[in-house]
Formats: C-alpha cells, sequence, structure tokens
C-alpha cells in the first residue's frame, strides 16, 4: 500500500474528507468523514459557523487516524471570496461574514468612484459580481473600520484552516484572484488598486502557489487528532481544484464544475480582458501553475437545492415555514421525475438574474420572474422545475456562444464533474440545448484535483497530463449525446 493524501473539501453544505491514494495504477478514494456546514445569524449578518467547521476538521483528522490511515500530506479547500481579519496575536477580529449576505448592496458605486468598472476589470479580469471579496471589504470598512485598522493580515476561509492546522499563514494564489484585488497579468496583489481604495496594504502578502508547503501540524494539534501531517496548498478555490480532476485529453471541450454554481469555461494561457469579455461577464480566475480559468459563473444547482428545501420544510420564508411543504419529502430524483413529467411547460428565465441569489422564497421568485417577462406561471412541482432545468441549460448555451465568439474557438464537446454531474435529466437537457456530447464525471472533481496537487508534489504523478489520464481510466465517465 502506497501513501495517502486527504482532500478536506468544504463547500456550502457539507465538508468532507476525502483520502486518496493510487492503488493498481488507479486512484483510489475513500470518504473518511463528513460534516454539516452551516450559516449562523450573527451581529446582523448571514456568517459562516466557523467554530462547527473547525471541530469538523479535527473529528475528521481523528477519523483518519481511526481508520489507520495517516496521510502523508492535507489540503483544505473552499469556497472562493469570502475571509478572515486577524489581529496581531492571529486572533479572528469580527465574524466570518457570507457571500450571500446583504451587506455588499450599494458598495459597486463606492468602488466604481474609485476605479471605473472597465479599469477594474482591465487590471484584475475578475467579473463583477455584487458578493466579490473588493465589495466586502469595501462593506467593512464602512460598517466597521476599526477592524480594518487593527487586523494585522487576512486569510481567505481555507487559508485560515491551514494557518490553525500550522501556525503559518499563506495566502494562496488561485482564490486571492477570486478577490479582484490581483493584477491579472502581475499574479500579485494590484499595490495601486489597493491604495485607491484605500485598504490597508499590510493585509496583503507575498502569494504562494498550490504545491507550497505550508508546515507540519502545530504541536497541540498533534495532540488532538493523533498524528501529525504536512500542510501542502492545493487550488484551495474550490473551483481551481474542480478544473484541475477535468480528464481532458486534448479535445477542445468547455468544463463545467457543477454544484451549487455552475462554473462554465476554458483554461487559457493568458487573461482575456476586453471591453467585449467584461460586457459578457466573463471572469479570468488564477489556476495552478499560473493556467487562468476563463469561465462564466451561472447560478447552478443552487436553484433546485433551494426549491428542494422550501418544498421539504426545512427552509424559512420571511420567518415562517414555507407555505409550500406539504409533508412530503422530496430527493432530488423527485424533483428531476417531476419535471421530465412537465416536458413541454414553455417557460424560461434568466438563471443569472440577482433575484435569483438569495431570494426568501426560490419558488415564488420563479414565478414571479415568468410572471414579469409576460410567461407562463408555473403551478406544479413539475412546471416549476421544467422552467429551472431548461433555464440553466439555455444558460449554459448561450454561455458557451459567448465563449466562442470571445476566444474565436469551436468547442466540440462539454466535460462536467462535481455532484452535479449526476443529474442526467440536465445533462440530457445541455447536450440538447448546445448540440455537443456531455461527458459526466467523476464526481469527486474538487476533492480529485485538491489530492491531484498533493500527488504531483509527492511524486505520483509527473504532471497534470499524467494525473488527468489515470483520472480517466480510474473513474467512469458517462457520455451523453445530443441528439
Amino acid at each position: 500500500m502506497g501513501s495517502y493524501y486527504l482532500a478536506i473539501d468544504i463547500g456550502a453544505s457539507s465538508g468532507r474528507h476525502i483520502l486518496g491514494s493510487i492503488q493498481d495504477g488507479k486512484l483510489v478514494l475513500e470518504e473518511a468523514y463528513r460534516f454539516e456546514n452551516r450559516q449562523v445569524h450573527k451581529n446582523g449578518h448571514d456568517c459562516w459557523d466557523m467554530d462547527n467547521l473547525w471541530d469538523g476538521i479535527l473529528d475528521g483528522l481523528r477519523a483518519c487516524k481511526a481508520l489507520g490511515k495517516i496521510p502523508a500530506t492535507v489540503g483544505i479547500d473552499t469556497w472562493a471570496i469570502d475571509y478572515v481579519l486577524l489581529d496581531g496575536e492571529g486572533r479572528p477580529l469580527g465574524d466570518a461574514v457570507a457571500y450571500r449576505d446583504g451587506r455588499t448592496e450599494g458598495m459597486d458605486k463606492l468602488v466604481d468612484k474609485a476605479v471605473p468598472p472597465a479599469e477594474l476589470y482591465r487590471r484584475t479580469g475578475i467579473q463583477k459580481q455584487i458578493f466579490n471579496t473588493i465589495y466586502q471589504l469595501t462593506a467593512q470598512k464602512q460598517e466597521h473600520p476599526e477592524q480594518l485598522e487593527q487586523a494585522e493580515s487576512l486569510l481567505m476561509i481555507p487559508d485560515y484552516f491551514h494557518y490553525r492546522l500550522t501556525g503559518v499563514k499563506r495566502q494562496e494564489y488561485t482564490n486571492a484572484t477570486s478577490t479582484g484585488l490581483v493584477d491579472a497579468r502581475e499574479k500579485q496583489w494590484d499595490r495601486e488598486l489597493l491604495q485607491r481604495l484605500g485598504l490597508p496594504g499590510k493585509l496583503f502578502g507575498e502569494l504562494s502557489m498550490p504545491g507550497t508547503v505550508v508546515g507540519g501540524f502545530r504541536p497541540e494539534i498533534q495532540e488532538a487528532v493523533g498524528f501529525d501531517s504536512t500542510v501542502v496548498l492545493p487550488a484551495t478555490h474550490d473551483t481551481g481544484s474542480a478544473f484541475l480532476a477535468v480528464p481532458a485529453q486534448g479535445e477542445n471541450a468547455v468544463y463545467i464544475s457543477s454544484g451549487t454554481w455552475s462554473l462554465l469555461g476554458v483554461e487559457n494561457e493568458a487573461p482575456i480582458t476586453t471591453e467585449e469579455s467584461r460586457q459578457q461577464n466573463f471572469t479570468n480566475e488564477g489556476g495552478a501553475w499560473y493556467r487562468f480559468r476563463y469561465l462564466k459563473n451561472i447560478m447552478g444547482l443552487w436553484m433546485i437545492q433551494s426549491i428542494r428545501r422550501e418544498l421539504n420544510g426545512t427552509a424559512y420564508v420571511a420567518g415562517r415555514e414555507s407555505r409550500y411543504a406539504d409533508g412530503r419529502q422530496w430527493g432530488f430524483p423527485d424533483l428531476m421525475e417531476a419535471a421530465k413529467d412537465a416536458q413541454g411547460f414553455p417557460s424560461v428565465v434568466d438563471a443569472n438574474d440577482g433575484c435569483f441569489l438569495a431570494p426568501e422564497s426560490m419558488i415564488d421568485a420563479v414565478k414571479e420572474a415568468c410572471a414579469r417577462t409576460g410567461q407562463p406561471v408555473p403551478q406544479t412541482v413539475g412546471e416549476i422545475m421544467q422552467c429551472v432545468y431548461q433555464s440553466l441549460a439555455q444558460c449554459y448555451r448561450d454561455a458557451i456562444q459567448g465563449l466562442s465568439q470571445l476566444t474565436g474557438k469551436t468547442y466540440t464537446g462539454i466535460h462536467i464533474v462535481g455532484g452535479g454531474c449526476q443529474d442526467g435529466y440536465l445533462n440530457q437537457l445541455t447536450a440538447q440545448a448546445t448540440g455537443l456530447p456531455v461527458y459526466a464525471g467523476p464526481v469527486e472533481g474538487t476533492a480529485i484535483g485538491n489530492l491531484i496537487i498533493q500527488m504531483i508534489h509527492g511524486g505520483e504523478f509527473a504532471s497534470l497530463q499524467a494525473a488527468r489520464d489515470c483520472i480517466r481510466k480510474s473513474f467512469a465517465i458517462k457520455e451523453v449525446l445530443s441528439c
């Protein structure tokens, strides 16, 4: 038995400890532990429950010990954009406010006064999203300027947990680019931009690439979990990890990391920061080995997840139970079948509309969008789901058309990785809408991409292509044709 490597992959609703090893030339995964991720309302904001996440990280490490499978290296990936401020003693200042919180409303206007939108995009290449870190920091400056003044460092969420494990602070490159504060061409913090925004330069240090060794566990962590390991930076932005796991073999394909968000795009060697690209709201996120993920954020399975919670009575609407809950427990396969039964329902909405970002009721938001655009309003669960499914597929189609226009390339297929690749109906509609074959899998794309970086560092793979070749023979990839 060879070495074990551990990816701690934390998403919007849960975190997983995924052990990876090479057996008989194939990459083998084992889920050692799973824990809940949740938001809490604190001090007037929706925040991440950081104590709960930290407990989950430690409990998962103990689970690896109990299995007798001690990882040689460990790396954590999470969503992007959110951060923690630390004082001189390494203690958090304020709360880890979640990106869907409403504190950034209107902050884009303040940023625009300091840096016009076209210039900001030319410098950073990052698409405008009202929850971007640049707007979050502006909001914090308005509400709690004293916290920015007192802070000695800023760490993105995975950087913070790596710090708690090792006592070493690193700012990892792929996640840093999501802030909208990194110069796309220089690949370092844009110091002039920070100055114009009035953000303390001391918070922004040297950026570290995936594959960088952070250090071993602190003594108290070793005692708490029963072993030592070395923390190696993966692409800590989960999309950065997911794109690495796409088992491409040279074909001119579009990638989709499908989960709460659908991140659709390609890998480029250089950023595209033209005005046309900005107008179409494509982003240039930094990747491992300075590969750029040129992509568009699409609302993704968030819409479906939200509808399911509402139907099951686990989401609350304006402080009361959802009126759509009828006692039945809907699973994702149930919603898929309901959509199929309503094929032919014609209404389609813009899945990227801001009204779907954090509505009190996703079902009401879909109905209101249909009414606002003069289309039939869905009445049944099946009609609501058919509308959402068709809307997502058409968003994929439109994004690929825009991508082809901006890059001058014709794309011949779509690779989908992540949990959303299991949604056979969405894959089918995507193939039909785009006229391209869809290759679905692997499911654990983000964790695999995290492991790839660790395994290349550990000498298991000589290159990214060698790792992708291994992925292709290790996991089932389902092909869905457009006809």
